[in-house]
């Protein structure tokens, strides 16, 4: 493709990613899916300009309002709209350092090449020409590129290190990989990657990461075919190492999805025991199982709940040994991976995220036999979500106190980094996505005494030939 085609493609695909309401990476998908023409080089530079522009998007955005776009003018009537071809323009004179001669070149209306600028684009290459993405007039929030939404909590949450924390956002995060011990060794992993070329070190933290340093296509590697591999990131394979499932154990993943951490669990737990996985979504879990096939697990079973309240909860209360909850939650701590995710609201706000995690935690805490552990984990960085979802919890079920994340810890395994005896990760500081975790534990029953949902004794009879 000519520079032309690639900055029409790129306008494509953005203005693609801003009508429809997914995610940008699935909407990226299915746009080359139906280009197969562009070639895989194409393809990297058209996404890298979409991708740049979402992360650099309240820079941008701050430029084209003080240029005259997206507002109204002192008359009333309306400034021109802040579109796709205007993102790419600005994009590629303030962050692309190009003139303003060489933007208009490339706006020619040739052969799949963009069509020609109309006066107020016209107007905007010259108010921008010579300028940077910088500029000392813009507030911390722009600088940082954190939507109002969550700007205040952030700021009140990290004090002076609300910048730093929030541009180490803005890079992509690297690949990091998890290895299934039930396959074979980190070492083994290593000198498999390092024979295919690819360039990987042991992740810092996770005892069974590795990270890779440069582009390779993982799923095409035998390690990764065989199940020695697994793509996770650092920050949520410490979420199985906080459970510290044991083999012979019962454990429930209790928001399993695609069935990363289930994976992770179960692997820790040599093949022995039961891992029960369950999710509101039933295509997640049917998707997972495939990666369970590979990973070479068998001790992993799919339980599709309708709701937190689902009845399969009440009818196995007290029967885990550890029950994990990884809520859903706002994904601030996935931005560097998921940055359309900052400025469009997708799934649930969080004045619904809120209780939706207080009433999953509560009843998932049911699952939990006396002396088992509920691990409480979100990709957030938002106290609202994590360490105030934790003491509100602790507050209601005084049949549970807070194990130290350093207690928690699986032996020979390391030293997890520890706020206040939970796990707390962000990209700053440990160089992975933002993570939470907090572990819990059911206080032991005294003898005889009944349990708070129905008195000792009441089981309904034939439930686990039911639920084979």
């Amino acid at each position: 493709m000519t520079p032309t085609a690639r900055l029409q493609a790129a306008i494509d695909l953005l203005t693609e990613v801003l009508a429809t309401p997914r995610p940008a990476d699935a909407v990226a998908s299915a746009f080359f899916r139906a280009r197969r023409y562009i070639g895989a080089k194409d393809r990297t530079d058209v996404a890298e300009k979409v991708y740049g522009i979402l992360r650099r998007w309240a820079r941008l955005h701050w430029w084209l309002n003080r240029a005259g776009y997206g507002g109204a003018n002192a008359d009333g009537t309306p400034q021109p709209a802040v579109d796709a071809r205007a993102l790419l323009i600005a994009d590629e004179l303030l962050t692309r350092g190009r003139s303003a001669s060489s933007v208009a070149e490339h706006f020619n209306g040739g052969k799949f090449a963009p069509a020609p600028l109309e006066a107020h684009e016209r107007a905007l290459i010259q108010a921008l020409e010579t300028h940077t993405l910088a500029h000392p007039q813009q507030p911390d929030a722009v600088v940082a590129e954190v939507p109002d939404w969550a700007a205040d909590t952030l700021r009140n949450a990290l004090g002076e290190r609300f910048v730093p924390e929030m541009q180490a956002m803005l890079g992509a995060a690297p690949m990091d990989l998890r290895v299934n011990p039930v396959k074979g060794t980190r070492e083994q992993a290593l000198a498999a990657l390092a024979k295919a070329g690819v360039q990987a070190e042991p992740t810092k933290i996770s005892a069974l990461g590795i990270r890779v340093r440069n582009r390779f296509p993982i799923a095409t590697l035998k390690a990764f075919q065989d199940g020695l591999l697994e793509i996770q990131d650092e920050g949520s394979q410490l979420v199985a190492f906080a459970a510290n499932p044991q083999p012979g154990q019962q454990v429930v993943d209790f928001c399993a999805g695609a069935g990363g951490k289930t994976l992770a669990i179960a692997a820790m737990m040599n093949n022995k025991g039961r891992v029960v996985a369950c999710d509101v979504l039933d295509g997640r879990l049917k998707r997972a199982q495939e990666r369970f096939r590979r990973a070479g697990l068998h001790n992993i079973e799919t339980r599709p709940i309708k709701s937190a309240r689902d009845p399969w909860v009440k009818r196995h209360k007290g029967r885990f040994d550890r029950v994990v909850v990884d809520a859903p939650c706002s994904g601030t701590g996935t931005w560097r991976r998921n940055p359309d995710a900052r400025w469009r609201q997708l799934g649930p706000g969080l004045s619904e995220l809120l209780p939706l995690q207080a009433e999953i935690l509560d009843s998932a805490a049911r699952l939990v036999r006396p002396g088992g552990r509920l691990v409480y984990a979100t990709c957030s960085l938002l106290p609202e979500e994590n360490q105030d979802q934790v003491t509100g919890f602790l507050a209601s079920h005084p049949d549970f106190t807070l194990l130290p994340i350093t207690e928690a810890w699986p032996e020979g395994m390391g030293t997890p980094p520890s706020t206040n005896g939970m796990l707390s990760l962000s990209p700053a500081r440990h160089d992975t996505d933002g993570f939470f975790a907090a572990v819990m534990v059911r206080k032991e029953a005294a003898a005889g005494t009944a349990t708070a949902d129905e008195p000792e004794g009441v089981e309904e009879a034939g439930e686990d030939a039911a639920e084979a």
